[in-house]
């Protein structure tokens, strides 16, 4: 069976810094690109990051550039997001994604999605 498991949420004030990761079982992605997405209460879902399993190339969210980054264990089959310098407007629960061959940044381009793991930033 093909999953996408996120963890690593929660609860940080303003400034910290959270990881994320994105366990993938099922299948193998190495020939695919791998996003994370977000979703704020009330707003749709939105482009974070995406790289392809490789990283020869990545795409970064204008807002989250320089605070966040992308990374991949291919041993462990695992993608994570690391952010850094968290803002009350990164509240949101984050979702991991995978697409064989995406169009654009849309969530429509993406085949597999995880479950989303909340992340809560205060002031």
């Amino acid at each position: 069976q093909v999953q996408l498991v996120e963890s690593g949420g929660g609860l940080v004030q303003a400034g910290g810094s959270v990881r994320l990761s994105c366990a993938a079982s099922g299948h193998t992605f190495s020939n695919y690109y791998m996003g994370w997405f977000r979703q704020a209460p009330g707003k749709e879902r939105e482009f974070v990051v995406a790289r392809n399993w490789r990283g020869t190339t990545t795409i970064y969210r204008n807002s989250v550039k320089g605070r966040f980054t992308i990374s991949v264990d291919n041993a462990k089959n695992t993608v994570y997001l690391q952010m850094d310098s968290l803002k009350p407007e990164d509240t949101a629960v984050y979702y991991c994604a995978a697409s064989i061959s995406p169009s654009d940044s849309s969530p429509k381009e993406y085949d597999y999605w995880g479950q989303g793991t909340q992340v809560i930033v205060t002031s």
